[in-house]
């Protein structure tokens, strides 16, 4: 009986179940209503229109009514927020993995128990995301690894539906780090791979040198996000990759701010833009979290700021100004109607110096003088800024460990140090699920500024997150179809212009005597690669390997293969840039009396730093290493862990005795080709993207179109001596053919590329 009256009612709203208890209600000249029929939420029809009474109070109010302007409903719902609610809202989950693993920063129980012992579906909510949801209130949740595309958007629809009856209704704004490059390198970009459309990222797409495809891209991927249940993108990364020493260097665009700005309005115009809507924003934008202000990309000796060892950003070059132009001439200048990026994340570092109001020296997401002064009062910023993950937690026992970055906050509690961000113009904190932290902060702004005036700071920033939920239509529809994202994430079309662009990113730097393409059906050399042993990430040990690089039985559909040099018409070795497993730091050189700090060398070879600085520009630890007031490593040593591919290239050259040797090389960070280029009579550069694609060049399926989109130098001498701040400073490597590989610098068949990007994108 209840289900006929339930059947005759829905036919009478025009209600769609679609999937288990989620319905939808259609308006004729509104948007579709989505919501769960177990979560307490009526429908409303006024005037002919419907709407969902989300705080259930039997009558409409403002940020209920779909037809009001966004500012509108964002301050009504905010004036009936608690406290408590806003706390939650400004929370930014830790990194979720569907289903949770049982170990990790991702760990969660299901009932209590472990994923694979629970008898729990992959796509149910854990206990630790329960908690956070109900009892901390929190909106925001960051996805990474998900088992499908299916459970993934089950997962979010499941979240959706455990909220929508909670409180005010307030809908989820789940989140993602870039998931569409081809490999998983780092916790920023954990849920990389995988079932979905695999793209260039960073310095790949770069080397297109073409705003447009970017922005196709960031199309395409808001289909996939948001058929995921995905409504903001963590991304894009538009630091200038001007230190070419810098581990997230790989990330970036390039180190030109001009094509960098361009890279950036294309990227976020295509993620943020719903096509035919009066302002650009709809149910298909995906919200941009442009990063990292005020750029990250200079960070001293190229040691990064997820660690301690990388805490400061330095300006030996006086070029701040050139770093901010990505922001202010591409991010904050969009084309499309979305007018701006939603939210802005800054960097963990602290830029060294460049505090010329208060002269305070602290992570970029503590500085008043960078956030309140600069970004919101200069450059007229009022979106969302949102500190990136952990800022706010203890650091590491050491230097080089990996935990919270409380930089130049060390000293303050965990409440006092969420109160000096507040204080700083920041409206969010990245990685953490616990509210009590920003109420106690809260409770000092009260004491320090008055009841009255930090309610309405709070109400300030809840505004400013919740324009990102209403410009994206959750609060009419949070849900997806579960049938409609099997069609789209990852369907043919997508991964065919996915990997069209990967090919496009391939850079040839070299083809002595126009050896490629190959065409031909000839037996090709291809040297199994040797891994070395490594530590990951999160410092999980790997075993060394010797596999081949590449898929054979692919290679052999074009070429016949040999394990005999001797037999083969050509050789293709496949290696990877050099790779210093220490970073710029190492405890055992700290425990052998030494600072702890070691050279980061882009080279194959041994390479001891006798032209670094005599001593650092910045330093001081004043936790773990109050002693150590110079970060200098002149004279010291590195080796790089993959040595052993420069070792493949020459005896693979020795062992061909004159005939054609190919190299490929996949890149993380500019490298110094002086120690093997000589070797090979071709080369091939990419920058993490499939072995497949660079096959297709070599083959002649394709021609090669990418560009450098930085400088590769002629040795670590003229690395010691550029300084981290600005772009194109270095002595580039010359060939034997004698091309230099220099910004903007690639090959076709025909010869050295000249065309419309060379020609707009210059030194």
């Amino acid at each position: 009986m209840k289900r006929t009256v339930l059947n005759v009612a829905a036919l009478f709203l025009g209600i769609t179940a679609f999937s288990q208890n989620i319905q939808t209600v259609t308006n004729s000249k509104g948007p579709v209503l989505g919501y769960s029929a177990d979560s307490g939420v009526k429908i409303l029809t006024i005037g002919g229109n419907k709407f969902k009474d989300l705080n259930k109070n039997g009558k409409l109010d403002k940020y209920e009514d779909w037809r009001l302007p966004v500012d509108e409903r964002a301050k009504d719902l905010a004036s009936k927020m608690s406290i408590e609610q806003i706390a939650g809202l400004m929370l930014y989950s830790g990194h979720q993995s569907v289903p949770a693993p049982p170990d990790g920063i991702r760990a969660g129980k299901y009932n209590g128990k472990f994923y694979k012992e629970s008898g729990a579906k992959a796509s149910d909510l854990t206990d630790q995301q329960k908690k956070f949801l109900k009892e901390d209130n929190l909106r925001h949740v960051l996805v990474t690894t998900v088992e499908s595309p299916a459970i993934a958007a089950q997962w979010s629809n499941n979240i959706q539906a455990y909220i929508e009856g909670l409180g005010l209704g307030i809908p989820a704004n789940n989140s993602t780090d870039p998931r569409h490059s081809a490999t998983v390198t780092a916790e920023f970009n954990e849920g990389a791979g995988g079932q979905i459309s695999l793209w260039p990222d960073g310095l790949a797409m770069g080397a297109t040198f073409d705003p447009e495809l970017v922005k196709k891209f960031g199309n395409i991927a808001a289909q996939e996000y948001r058929a995921l249940g995905i409504s903001t993108a963590l991304s894009p990364q538009i630091d200038l990759g001007t230190e070419p020493r810098w581990y997230r260097i790989a990330y970036v665009f390039s180190e030109s701010p001009e094509l960098t700005a361009d890279m950036a309005r294309g990227y976020i115009d295509g993620f943020q833009t719903t096509t035919g809507s009066k302002n650009g924003w709809g149910n298909k934008s995906v919200n941009a979290m442009v990063k990292h202000w005020p750029g990250g990309g200079p960070e001293e000796g190229g040691r990064d700021g997820h660690w301690a060892m990388g805490k400061f950003a330095v300006y030996p070059g006086n070029n701040f100004q050139n770093h901010v132009k990505p922001f202010t001439e591409g991010a904050f200048k969009l084309n499309g109607g979305t007018k701006e990026a939603a939210a802005v994340m800054p960097y963990y570092t602290i830029s060294f110096n460049q505090d010329t109001k208060n002269g305070e020296n602290v992570g970029n997401g503590y500085s008043k003088y960078l956030i309140t002064d600069l970004l919101r009062g200069k450059y007229k910023y009022d979106g969302v800024v949102c500190t990136d993950w952990l800022i706010t937690a203890d650091e590491p026992k050491t230097p080089g460990g990996f935990a919270g970055k409380p930089w130049g906050a060390e000293k303050l509690s965990i409440a006092e140090r969420h109160y000096k961000v507040l204080e700083a113009g920041v409206d969010q904190f990245g990685g953490n699920n616990d509210k009590g932290p920003v109420l106690e902060a809260y409770q000092m702004g009260v004491k320090e500024h008055g009841e009255k005036a930090y309610r309405a700071k709070f109400e300030q920033s809840a505004v400013r997150l919740l324009r990102n939920f209403f410009r994206t239509g959750l609060f009419e529809n949070p849900y997806v179809n579960i049938e409609e994202t099997k069609k789209i994430v990852g369907n043919p079309e997508f991964m065919k212009a996915g990997y069209e662009a990967q090919v496009k990113s391939i850079v040839m730097l070299k083809n002595k005597a126009n050896i490629l393409p190959i065409k031909e059906r000839k037996t090709v050399y291809i040297p199994k690669r040797y891994s070395p042993a490594t530590f990951n990430w999160w410092g999980i040990y790997t075993a060394p390997s010797l596999d081949y690089p590449i898929d054979i039985e692919k290679v052999k559909k074009h070429y016949n293969v040999t394990e005999d040099p001797s037999k083969a018409d050509f050789a293709l070795v496949f290696v990877k840039s050099p790779h210093s497993e220490e970073g710029g730091y190492s405890d055992i050189d700290a425990a052998e009396g030494g600072n702890g700090y070691l050279p980061i060398s882009l080279q194959y070879q041994t390479y001891t730093a006798t032209e670094a600085r005599e001593k650092s520009i910045a330093a001081g630890d004043p936790v773990v290493a109050p002693n150590v007031h110079d970060r200098t490593y002149k004279n010291k040593t590195s080796t790089a862990t993959n040595f052993t591919d420069l070792l493949t290239i020459q005896n693979t050259y020795k062992a061909m005795n004159g005939k054609p040797v190919i190299v490929s090389v996949t890149a993380s960070k500019p490298m110094i080709f002086n120690e093997f280029e000589k070797h090979a009579d071709a080369i091939l550069m990419n920058f993490n993207v499939s072995n497949q694609a660079v096959l297709d060049i070599v083959t002649g399926k394709y021609e090669p179109s990418g560009l450098l989109p930085l400088q590769m130098p002629a040795n670590m001498v003229t690395i010691e001596k550029q300084k981290e701040d600005v772009p194109y400073d270095m002595e580039t490597h010359k060939d034997s053919e004698g091309h230099n590989y220099d910004f903007g610098y690639g090959m076709n068949w025909s010869g050295v590329i000249k065309d419309a990007r060379t020609e707009k994108y210059k030194k």
